[in-house]
């Protein structure tokens, strides 16, 4: 994979209203050959994001943005992160970057034909090379860095616990089961990849779960799985609703080693004074509870900010863990806001504002978003759309896009709208 001249780095970026135009079709025509001659990649791709067609609208929306600043790569540097550690969690080869180069280029010729000139395909070829090798370097330094810590592939764990947290979300304790100990630590706010077999689809499927609590003596991971709603007929949530109904304690999974670039480091002493604001919605709590954990147990003293909004109280998750580290910590406060107000629901016990979504504007401005210390770092993890509204209201009120960070529970990225 070599480099790439000034000439096919200008064509490259001429074909990028060609590509917004028909990088839909030609990505799902990619994954469609991909997939149809290499069955074995079913196990690397989520199925339901295939049925939905969010993967290959991820994947244009990627390659776009490549086209676009192909000659100002670091403006794509979160977002080559994030790809990063993903691929690391679904244990991406160097191998496997040849085989997506050859159906990618081929598919760009199938869906623009002619205009698909040789320039044009030779342009691509050095462009996919470049980035490619990108992707190959970043990922080594992970896969080194996990290799220093015993852990290399897929790794069997056993269910010794399931906990519920709500109604619609429950807690899995997972333990080596070849009871090798201490397990390779965290930082509070990433993920592990957890894969299992799926008998109605005939393969393996991995989905990425946010550890949801600080990491302890090593002795297990925890998980807090949603129980899925399908998001159509034919795109049902197979694992999560999986591992609710089918998989007991006792029963093994296989994770990968933690990933994520979503996350906070309770022992960074620059931090020890600037105020950090967790919102969350629904299961988005899992990432944001983790880190609470980890400042909290590590002795922080940050003012800390827990808000979440919910349905309702049965469907809120973590409320009594929530509530007890505010007791015992005066520099956490919570707001929760609950959807539908239930009989037994009391006003400054299970919630602070009811019958309504999340409002920002009902919140003090200093005490609860700190919005009056630039310092002041903003965690968001949610449904997409509520998570580009809270961050739209915090930059309307002055709060800089680089310190508002934001973990989506879904292929791709958030948009930047």
């Amino acid at each position: 994979m070599g480099a790439i001249t000034p000439e096919q780095i200008a064509i490259v970026k001429a074909t990028a209203p060609v590509l917004k135009e028909h990088g839909v079709t030609i990505t799902t025509v990619f994954y469609n050959n991909l997939i149809g001659d290499v069955p074995a990649l079913h196990n690397f791709f989520n199925t339901t994001s295939q049925t939905t067609g969010r993967q290959p609208r991820a994947l244009a929306g990627a390659v776009l943005a490549y086209a676009t600043y192909i000659d100002d790569l670091p403006k794509l540097t979160h977002a080559v992160e994030r790809i990063a550690h993903k691929h690391v969690s679904l244990q991406v080869t160097p191998e496997q970057y040849e085989i997506v180069g050859k159906y990618l280029i081929q598919a760009i010729g199938q869906v623009l034909g002619d205009a698909a000139t040789p320039d044009i395909v030779n342009a691509w070829i050095a462009a996919y090379g470049v980035l490619a090798q990108v992707f190959i370097n970043r990922e080594g330094e992970m896969y080194k860095s996990n290799a220093a810590d015993g852990w290399v592939g897929w790794r069997k764990f056993r269910i010794s616990k399931k906990v519920p947290e709500s109604s619609a979300i429950t807690s899995f304790y997972l333990v080596p089961s070849d009871g090798a100990t201490p397990l390779p630590k965290y930082l509070p706010g990433q993920y592990v990849s957890l894969q299992v077999p799926v008998p109605e689809l005939g393969y393996l499927q991995s989905r990425q779960y946010s550890l949801s609590e600080a990491p302890r003596k090593g002795e297990y991971y925890r998980i807090s799985v949603h129980r899925e709603e399908a998001i159509e007929p034919s795109a049902p949530a197979l694992v999560s609703n999986m591992l609710h109904d089918k998989y007991a304690v006792g029963d093994e999974v296989e994770l990968s080693h933690p990933q994520g670039e979503f996350l906070v480091n309770p022992q960074d002493a620059s931090k020890e004074s600037v105020p950090v604001v967790l919102v969350s919605a629904g299961v988005g709590a899992t990432p944001l509870r983790a880190i609470l954990d980890g400042l909290v147990s590590s002795g922080s003293k940050r003012p800390t900010s827990w808000i979440h909004s919910s349905r309702s109280s049965a469907a809120l998750p973590f409320a009594d863990d929530v509530r007890r580290i505010c007791r015992e910590n005066e520099n956490v406060s919570a707001n929760v806001f609950l959807r539908r107000l239930g009989p037994e629901d009391r006003a400054g016990v299970d919630y602070e504002f009811g019958d309504m979504r999340l409002d920002l504007a009902k919140l003090d401005k200093d005490r609860d978003l700190f919005l009056g210390d630039s310092r002041a770092e903003y965690y968001i993890c949610g449904p997409e759309g509520f998570m580009v509204d809270v961050r739209r209201t915090l930059v309307e009120q002055g709060v800089d896009k680089t310190r508002i960070f934001l973990e989506l529970f879904a292929t791709g990225d958030v948009s930047e709208e």
